[in-house]
């Protein structure tokens, strides 16, 4: 909670704090890189860096915190801090790295706005970042606690098991402990971070999905490989260079998107490789005999670039009450909507927990479908692939 003194300081900058936190942002990083090298080499993903969505999802991290705050005073986004931990977690960050953002967050925030950072909005602003700050810590604290693992040490050595084409683009990679011991539990929707040196040193890391459901002595991640400029750095790697037999750095499994305990009804919505942690889920609910009501909705370009098509399709087939409802831009011959997915359209009910994974456009749109039919938001949940560019806009 903020105190008494700068809510109201935060209230009257937040406008102007606000507006300039694309540059602040930029300069941020500018700054933290230039003291820090390391960090851009072998933590921060330099994709985003280059197309500037890191710097988006920062602001509006900070924003939505601040604005959470001035709103509900009594309340915590525990919701966008718990996801935003769980990635930290699973890239190893530690409590002091705060120290360090803090340290250069501040230089860019003062050499933005000049004189209007006065000894009082200096303070302010520091009582947010702190409150942020100090609740993520609290958070991967004990996310590393269930790991039992040590602060940041999340890293252990695996081995390609198995190596699967599933489309021309995408490779499902089977990973076990180089010693033999079968792979620890994991909840169905999380991920694991896979960290691959490249040719010029550098160590990045990147976040997949457990496709398969847990339990087994083994994991399984699914690989689409980045196309673009700039194209994905390690799923290139990790098509060209993860035979069976290599190695890779996998982290620790953590992510909240996570499939809940009972036996409500369940909406699993998904976009092109958005389908892996649902896969999880289905797998596990197959797995374990679940009567629930699921239904499935899957959108991609064409049949043939749908990953798991057909294991899909078993999985969903294997369940009581289990409905599958696809759409393709372009289906041939498929049985399948054609263009963008209509959840409008589908027979759900009200009690009914959504779970939504793939491209922005998608989960807006699915969102908004979602809300106009009465589902309460609060039961309408989401995994984004890279930076959180929906942060402050799903409330």
């Amino acid at each position: 909670m903020l105190s008494e003194q700068a809510t109201p300081v935060v209230r009257a900058t937040l406008p102007v704090v606000g507006g300039a936190l694309d540059e602040i942002t930029e300069r941020f990083y500018a700054g933290l890189f230039a003291a820090h090298p390391e960090l851009l080499r072998d933590l921060f993903n330099r994709g985003n860096q280059a197309t500037g969505d890191q710097r988006k999802a920062l602001a509006g991290s900070i924003a939505a915190f601040a604005g959470a705050l001035l709103a509900q005073p009594e309340a915590r986004p525990d919701v966008m801090l718990s996801r935003i931990a769980h990635k930290h977690a699973s890239l190893g960050v530690t409590s002091a790295q705060y120290k360090v953002v803090h340290e250069h967050l501040f230089a860019a925030i003062v050499s933005v706005l000049g004189d209007a950072v006065t000894p009082e909005v200096a303070r302010a602003w520091d009582e947010v970042y702190w409150l942020m700050a100090n609740a993520l810590i609290a958070i991967e604290a004990r996310l590393y606690q269930e790991q039992g693992v040590a602060e940041g040490q999340v890293w252990q050595p695996m081995e390609v098991a198995e190596r699967r084409t599933e489309t021309p683009d995408t490779v499902s990679l089977v990973l076990r402990h180089v010693d033999g011991r079968p792979t620890g539990g994991f909840r169905p929707g999380q991920y694991v971070s896979v960290q691959v040196t490249l040719p010029d040193g550098a160590r990045q890391i990147r976040q997949y999905s457990l496709s398969a459901a847990p339990g087994r002595p083994e994991w399984r991640i699914t690989v689409k490989r980045v196309e673009g400029d700039p194209a994905g750095e390690v799923s290139s790697w990790l098509h060209a260079h993860a035979g069976v037999g290599g190695r890779v750095t996998v982290s620790a499994p953590f992510g909240d998107l996570v499939l809940p305990e009972g036996d409500g009804p369940l909406l699993l919505a998904s976009a092109g490789i958005g389908s892996t942690p649902m896969l999880a889920m289905l797998d596990h609910l197959v797995t374990t005999g679940s009567q629930r009501r699921v239904t499935v909705v899957h959108a991609d370009r064409t049949p043939g670039s749908h990953a798991h098509r057909e294991e899909l399709r078993r999985l969903v087939d294997a369940l009581p009450q289990g409905s599958l409802h696809l759409w393709y831009e372009e289906p041939g011959t498929e049985a399948a909507g054609r263009g963008r997915a209509e959840v409008s359209t589908l027979d759900l009910p009200k009690d009914v927990t959504a779970y939504l994974c793939g491209p922005l456009p998608f989960m807006r749109a699915v969102r908004g479908d979602l809300l106009a039919r009465g589902i309460a938001p609060a039961a309408v949940h989401y995994e984004v692939f890279g930076p959180d560019l929906w942060l402050g806009t799903e409330a």
